[in-house]
């Protein structure tokens, strides 16, 4: 007999619409454990809870369906909104039973500021509706520096942040960068903003893969330089010409001629999985990325190809005419409708986008270059395996050590480590990182800062980040929403000796923590200080532990140090203002989004601080004045 359904499951599973939407299935903590579509609520949902599996994922979710207390859903106005929306949930709740990209940060992308009137080309890993022209999602930071590499020796742009308008001179003198024709140099005026746009609309058509259309372009500019005798400018053309064209052979594929196509590769082992992306734009190569996805045992290749799909072009900022996967997949209708308003949605303004056709090669290049993505994948995968055995071999060495030297009650799975950083008693920070498994888990890092006992001890500081981490688990009191979804460590290290460790027991046993392992690590030995026992102990300086300790200290006093110099230097440029008169926040916000920092306006001409708008004669004096004194 089975237990009865939670009566608010029962009223949800009674009520819910015949209408295509997104589901969320919840634990009895509250957590998405499972994200799913289907163009029917109703009929999806409920079919989990009837005898009958249904088809899909149905075998890998009936041996978690016991966990389900609450089922949250969101009704879309078609399947293929559905599709968008569970790509984003799964990326933002990141379930245990979903196909996930393993992404614990963003992924890159090349960013193009066409806001400004004089656009930067930079990397970013963040989308907001700016007026910005993105390229992307790539598998990686090289990835990103390879293309940017090349588009820097192919075309000059700034990459400063200095605000320049049109018809604004910003700064006296050139920077480097102009002197070695790297940037035009539109801060001095010496590009127009009609020619310097020009050449970012090329730098667009090279990341789009129209080497071709950008090439063309320069051949005609250097025909017309060569007409009006401008022989300098024809030769720099003809060198950037000639560059290109070497850009595109390499890149060439002779069977995909005029093709824009994304061709995706996949291998799996257990609960990982790997995808090769080949990137092919009017018939070149111009990109090739591997992921790597996170997938559950019982999941399909379908499954997989599926929330690949999903997650990568739900955040892609364009789509091909043509997507290949290597096997037919059971959703290729409602994927093609997905991917044909995603083409729509990312396609340039006022471009007519075509539909995609989503399909698996059967024979032909696209088949042969189909398995060779397949040995791509499988052959990354397999280095991830190994290099993941290596470090678990290492780790679990290092955590029975630790565990053995501690005289722990089981292996320190979850280990969090505090520090305190200041300066001359201000600004004082405390970190808290968490490694689980041995490894960094900087999803789950956290900052305090020091709000009672500013000029004080580190020993009190130390009290007062500790106490605000475990205040939620003494009984009966409550914490912040975020608070409550901390797992409790196995072990908790401070950066100190034995005044920290005793101020940390005291805290602990305050908090009802009497059994919480502890131990301080003491700078001058490299020794573990442990409550309740006089003599330290003393790890071999081969340790394998003491190597674990060390890079959780270190990672903790990184992270402390780092947010300290972010408070200090939001400090010194709101104290450098705040005794200079009439320099309120309009003005401040001009000063820094034109100089960027208190030196730079230090060593600027009055002349061009009063140049500013909002600035004139006068106040430029008195903030001259005001900053050198």
């Amino acid at each position: 007999m089975t237990d009865p359904l939670p009566t608010a499951l029962t009223a949800t599973l009674k009520n819910l619409p015949d209408r295509p939407g997104v589901y969320l299935m919840k634990d009895a903590r509250g957590e998405v454990i499972y994200v799913g579509k289907a163009q029917s609520l109703r009929s999806r949902v409920r079919s989990y809870w009837q005898k009958e599996s249904p088809a899909g994922d149905m075998h890998r979710i009936r041996s978690v369906i016991d966990k389900v207390v609450d089922v949250e859903y969101t009704l879309t106005d078609s399947i293929s909104e559905a599709l968008l929306l569970e790509g984003n949930l799964v990326k933002r709740f990141q379930p245990m039973f979903n196909v996930r990209l393993k992404d614990d940060k963003s992924y890159p992308y090349i960013k193009v500021t066409l806001g400004d009137d004089f656009p930067r080309i930079e990397r970013t890993r963040k989308l907001p509706q700016d007026g910005s022209r993105y390229f992307g999602p790539y598998a990686s930071a090289s990835s990103v520096d390879e293309a940017m590499n090349l588009v820097r020796r192919l075309f000059p742009f700034r990459t400063c942040t200095i605000d320049i308008r049109d018809g604004e001179r910003a700064l006296q003198r050139p920077c480097l960068l102009y002197h070695i024709k790297r940037c035009q140099g539109p801060c001095i005026e010496a590009v127009t903003k009609d020619a310097y746009r020009a050449d970012i609309a090329q730098v667009e058509l090279f990341l789009e893969g129209r080497q071709e259309s950008v090439a063309d372009a320069l051949r005609t500019e250097m025909s017309q330089a060569s007409d009006r005798q401008d022989y300098e400018r024809a030769a720099a053309l003809r060198d950037k010409v000639r560059a290109i064209e070497r850009t595109m052979e390499s890149q060439k594929m002779e069977a995909f001629a005029k093709t824009d196509l994304d061709l995706v590769g996949l291998a799996r082992q257990d609960n990982q999985a790997a995808v090769q992306l080949f990137v092919i734009r009017d018939g070149k190569a111009i990109g090739r990325d591997v992921f790597l996805l996170a997938s559950p045992r019982d999941t399909t290749d379908d499954e997989v190809l599926t929330g690949f799909l999903l997650q990568y072009y739900g955040r892609a900022t364009s789509v091909p005419r043509e997507v290949a996967v290597p096997r037919a997949l059971i959703d290729a209708d409602d994927l093609e409708r997905f991917l044909t308003d995603r083409r729509a949605a990312t396609a340039p303004e006022g471009a007519r986008a075509a539909g995609v056709r989503l399909h698996a090669p059967q024979r032909g290049e696209r088949r042969r270059l189909m398995e060779l993505a397949t040995r791509n994948a499988a052959e990354m995968l397999a280095r991830e395996q190994v290099r993941w055995l290596a470090d678990q071999g290492k780790t679990l060495g290092a955590l029975e050590e630790l565990a053995a030297a501690l005289d722990l009650p089981g292996l320190p799975e979850r280990i969090e480590c505090y520090d305190i950083s200041t300066f001359q008693g201000t600004n004082s920070v405390g970190s808290m990182v968490v490694f689980e498994d041995g490894r960094p888990r900087t999803g789950e890092y956290r900052r305090f800062e020091i709000r009672t006992v500013q000029g004080q001890s580190d020993v009190a500081s130390h009290q007062e980040v500790l106490r605000r981490r475990f205040r939620n688990a003494k009984a009966g009191e409550e914490g912040s929403a975020e608070e409550q979804r901390w797992a409790m460590p196995d072990l908790v290290i401070v950066d100190g000796g034995r005044a920290q460790v005793s101020a940390a027991k005291i805290v602990l046993d305050e908090l009802g923590l009497h059994d919480l392992p502890l131990a301080g690590l003491a700078k001058e030995r490299e020794e573990l200080i442990l409550p309740g026992r006089e003599d330290p102990v003393l790890l071999p300086t081969t340790s394998q532990a003491l190597y674990l300790v060390q890079r959780l200290r270190d990672e903790a006093h990184r992270f402390a140090i780092t947010y300290h110099r972010k408070l200090r230097a939001r400090a010194s440029i709101r104290s450098a203002f705040d005794d200079l008169p009439g320099v309120g926040p309009r003005r401040r916000a001009v000063l820094l989004r034109t100089f960027g920092s208190i030196k730079r306006i230090r060593e600027a001409p009055v002349e061009q601080l009063a140049a500013l708008p909002g600035i004139g004669p006068a106040l430029a004096a008195r903030i001259k004045a005001g900053l050198e004194s």
